[in-house]
C-alpha cells in the first residue's frame, strides 16, 4: 500500500474522526501521484477523469426474543475510477489501495476511448465543503454497544407491552458512517463525512386465525440524541403495535374507482416512485421516461409543486456535496403544475446541456454515479388536513404502504398495508389488502387539494442494481379519481 502507517492505523482505530484529515492524507497519496494516475486515466483520449475513494463502517443489531438476537459489523475501503468520453464511460474499481492496482483499475476504465492523445489533467486543488447538513454530535456509529441496546431494548419492549395479542417483535438499529475522497481532471479533491442511522421495530398481531404485522422507524443523518429529543424508541415501538393491533380488525378493502386521500409520512412513497424516477435526467437523455419530452409543460394540476432537495439537514437522503463532489442544492422538478427541471449528474447534465445539480449519487466505490433522488417533496398546501377528509363523502384513505411498482411508461401499482374508508367525511373501519393502480400523468393532474400539514418518509431506493437512502415527504392530498384494487 502506498501509505500502510496511515491506512493501518485507520483500520485499527475506526472510531478515530479521520475525516476531518481526509484532504490532507488523500487516503494515503501525494497530490502528484493522484495527478500521475489521473493522467493515466486519460491516456487514451478520454475526456474527464475521476477517483472515488471510500472507507465505510456499518453496524447493525438485532433484539428479539428477549435478547440481542445478532451482531454484526462490516468495514468497506477501496476506490472506483470512471473515464468519460462524449456519451460514453469506462468503470473499474479496487479495494487494493496500491498504485499499480488502481493504474490497471483505471486502464480498464479508459478503454472506452480509442485514442493515444492524452488529455491534460488541471492542477489539483484541494476544496471545503461549504456546508454542513448533518448532526455530528454523539454519531451512532462511533458510540459503544451499550447505548445502541438500550435503544432497541427499549423499542422492543414498548411494542410487547402494547397489548395481549402481540406475540411477535424484532428491534433493530442499523449505522454507518461513511468517509469519501473524490479527486477527478478538472482539479477538484474534496471529501466528506457522512453519519446514518435507522432505528427500526417491526411487531406481529394475532388474534385466532389471524395475524398482521406493523412497522414503525425512524432516524436519518442524526445523533443519538436523535433518539432523546426527536422521538424516542417507546414511541416507534408503539407506532408498530398500535398499527398491527388495528389491522386484525381491518377488512378487506372494496374495489373500484373512487376519491383517494393520502395520508403524510408513508405517502411521500408514492411521490418518489410515480414522479420522482421519470425525472432522473438519463431517463430523460435515453428517452425511457415519459417525462423525456415534456419539459416546460403542464404535467400536473397548476396547485402541485415538487422539488428535490439534498440540503433539508438531518434527512435519510441528505448531502453536503453528491458522489461526484458537486455541491448539492434544492432541485425544482415541477412548479405549479409545469415540468421545469430533472435530477442530473455530471454526463446526463453533459448530454442535456444542463446545469450540474448534485444528483449523481451511487451505492459504493464499486458502482458508478448515477442520477438519483435525495428528499423528494411535493410541497405543502393551504388545507388543513381535516377539511380535506371532510370533502369526501366516500373514498379510501392511505396510511402506511408494503411496496409498489412503477414502468417506464408511467403507470404503477402501490400495496397499501393500512388504510381507511372515508364515508360522510369521516374516517370509519379500516382496511386492508389495497391496491393503488394508476399513471403519474394521470394522477398528477387528479390531485385537486394539497393539505397544509407535512410528513417525511425514511426509504432505501433502487434502481439500475445500486440501492441508496433516500427521503420522501409529502403533505396530506386528495385524488380526485384513482383505482383501489380491493376484493370484491
Amino acid at each position: 500500500m502506498t501509505s500502510n502507517l496511515w491506512l493501518n492505523e485507520l483500520l485499527a482505530n475506526p472510531t478515530k474522526a479521520v475525516g476531518e484529515t481526509l484532504l490532507s492524507n488523500y487516503f494515503g497519496f501525494t497530490k502528484e501521484q493522484l495527478k500521475k494516475l489521473l493522467e493515466i486515466g486519460l491516456s487514451r483520449g478520454g475526456e474527464f477523469a475521476e477517483l472515488y475513494f471510500e472507507y465505510r463502517i456499518s453496524n447493525n443489531l438485532t433484539y428479539e426474543e428477549d435478547i440481542v438476537k445478532s451482531a454484526s459489523e462490516n468495514i468497506m475501503l477501496g476506490v472506483g475510477t470512471r473515464v468519460i468520453k462524449g456519451n460514453k464511460f469506462g468503470y473499474g474499481y479496487t479495494s487494493d489501495l496500491s498504485f499499480d492496482k488502481i493504474k490497471e483499475a483505471f486502464l480498464a476504465a479508459a478503454a472506452i476511448a480509442d485514442s493515444s492523445n492524452g488529455n491534460k489533467v488541471a492542477n489539483l486543488n484541494e476544496k471545503k465543503v461549504p456546508n454542513q447538513f448533518y448532526s455530528m454530535q454523539q454519531p451512532v456509529s462511533l458510540a459503544s454497544l451499550e447505548p445502541k441496546i438500550d435503544l432497541i431494548r427499549r423499542g422492543y419492549h414498548s411494542a410487547k407491552a402494547y397489548d395481549s395479542k402481540i406475540t411477535r417483535v424484532t428491534s433493530s438499529i442499523a449505522d454507518e458512517m461513511q468517509y469519501i475522497l473524490i479527486v477527478n481532471s478538472e482539479g477538484l479533491i474534496v471529501s466528506d463525512v457522512r453519519p446514518q442511522v435507522r432505528l427500526v421495530v417491526s411487531a406481529t398481531a394475532e388474534d385466532g386465525n389471524v395475524r398482521n404485522t406493523g412497522r414503525g422507524n425512524a432516524g436519518g443523518r442524526v445523533g443519538l440524541d436523535f433518539y432523546e429529543k426527536i422521538i424516542t424508541p417507546e414511541q416507534i415501538g408503539y407506532q408498530a403495535a398500535e398499527e398491527a393491533v388495528i389491522l386484525l380488525k381491518a377488512k378487506d378493502a372494496p374495489p373500484g374507482e373512487m376519491h383517494v386521500v393520502l395520508s403524510k409520512d408513508e405517502s411521500g412513497v408514492m411521490i418518489h416512485e410515480a414522479v420522482g424516477h421519470p425525472l432522473e435526467a438519463d431517463g430523460a437523455w435515453k428517452k425511457t421516461s415519459i417525462m423525456w419530452d415534456k419539459l416546460g409543460q403542464l404535467v400536473a394540476n397548476p396547485i402541485v409543486t415538487i422539488y428535490d432537495d439534498a440540503t433539508i439537514k438531518d434527512l435519510r437522503g441528505t448531502l453536503n456535496i453528491d458522489d461526484e463532489g458537486v455541491v448539492c442544492d434544492n432541485v425544482m422538478l415541477i412548479e405549479k403544475g409545469k415540468l421545469v427541471g430533472f435530477l442530473n449528474d455530471k454526463l446526463s447534465a453533459k448530454i442535456l446541456n444542463h446545469k450540474e445539480n448534485g444528483h449523481g449519487r451511487r451505492q459504493s466505490y464499486m458502482h458508478p454515479p448515477i442520477p438519483r433522488m435525495n428528499n423528494t417533496v411535493l410541497a405543502k398546501g393551504d388545507t388543513p388536513p381535516e377539511e380535506i377528509i371532510q370533502s369526501v363523502k366516500k373514498g379510501f384513505y392511505a396510511v402506511t404502504y408494503q411496496g409498489g411498482m412503477v414502468s417506464g411508461t408511467g403507470k404503477f401499482t402501490f400495496s397499501v398495508n393500512l388504510g381507511y374508508m372515508i364515508e360522510n367525511g369521516r374516517l370509519t373501519y379500516p382496511v386492508k389488502n389495497a391496491t393503488l393502480i394508476g399513471t403519474n400523468i394521470d394522477i398528477l393532474k387528479e390531485i385537486d387539494m394539497v393539505g397544509n400539514d407535512m410528513g417525511f418518509f425514511l426509504g432505501t431506493c433502487g434502481k439500475d442494481g445500486q440501492s441508496v437512502p433516500v427521503t420522501c415527504g409529502t403533505p396530506t392530498l386528495r385524488i380526485n379519481r384513482m383505482t383501489v384494487g380491493g376484493v370484491a
